[in-house]
């Protein structure tokens, strides 16, 4: 059976993915360096040393994310939209809408059982309800991303954010810290101000169940559980594998597709 891969370069974090007859065998995610091409080469060594591989002994390998077209191995490049579609299903089988939250970009999307895209929506245009916001947002509290999403539950009086503009928002953060207002009720405005900007997106879909989110932030639950309660839906967990993985998970079995003439569907 083939072996295959997916690489997904996004603007803060690189993943990839190696898949034998759909299974994972090996997976590794690093921190994006400035330049595309040094995050690829990077994360691709490292997931082949986890699984004793060679470039040479994989079949097909597709690259996705924004930095794909700096991918110098990849056969070939397929869109971040359509990769999530497939690695959505993978992680969650009876998921039908997804939820993906990166660095640079929030999308949402209606999937067919096949893991295509029936219908999508994006906000790329502004850096709040993306990973960037979150990150920015942290940096100013001073905690981790990871600790961002606990402090929602620690909090009692989540303060309201004026604007969910990234500049106007972190001057208010800045203004609550002056004003001895709690980390925790600042963490849990912060993640109610993402989730409200999601689920404006969300709701323009009109999003069928069951729901799955892609992406880092999946794992804020913070922000993950206000979406629920915004959109009146639950968003449902995967046990197979990191929801972060899911572009890269959904890259590999498109190689995997290709390998065996299946075709690619965009």
């Amino acid at each position: 059976m083939s072996i295959v891969a997916g690489c997904d370069v996004g603007s803060l974090t690189s993943k990839a993915v190696i898949m034998k007859n759909k299974k994972i065998i090996a997976s590794h995610l690093i921190k994006s360096k400035p330049r595309p091409k040094d995050s690829a080469d990077a994360v691709m060594k490292a997931v082949l040393a986890q699984a004793g591989l060679t470039r040479g002994d994989i079949a097909h390998c597709t690259g996705t994310g924004y930095g794909r077209e700096r991918i110098d191995f990849v056969d070939e490049v397929i869109s971040e939209i359509s990769c999530h579609g497939k690695g959505a299903r993978w992680l969650l089988p009876t998921a039908r809408t997804v939820i993906d939250i990166g660095g640079q970009d929030c999308k949402t999307m209606r999937i067919d059982r096949d893991g295509n895209i029936s219908r999508f929506m994006t906000n790329d245009k502004c850096a709040s309800g993306t990973g960037r916001f979150l990150e920015v947002m942290a940096k100013v509290l001073g905690v981790s991303i990871d600790e961002l999403g606990k402090l929602s539950k620690q909090s009692v009086a989540p303060v309201t954010l004026a604007s969910t503009c990234t500049v106007w928002a972190q001057a208010d953060v800045i203004k609550f810290i002056n004003s001895g207002i709690p980390v925790e009720d600042i963490g849990a405005g912060i993640n109610t101000a993402m989730a409200g900007r999601v689920a404006i997106l969300v709701n323009a879909v009109k999003p069928e169940e069951d729901i799955f989110m892609t992406g880092g932030v999946a794992k804020n639950i913070g922000v993950v559980s206000t979406l629920e309660k915004l959109i009146g839906k639950r968003i449902k967990k995967a046990r197979k594998a990191d929801p972060q993985m899911a572009g890269a998970i959904g890259a590999a079995l498109l190689s995997w597709e290709k390998v065996n003439g299946n075709g690619l569907r965009n």
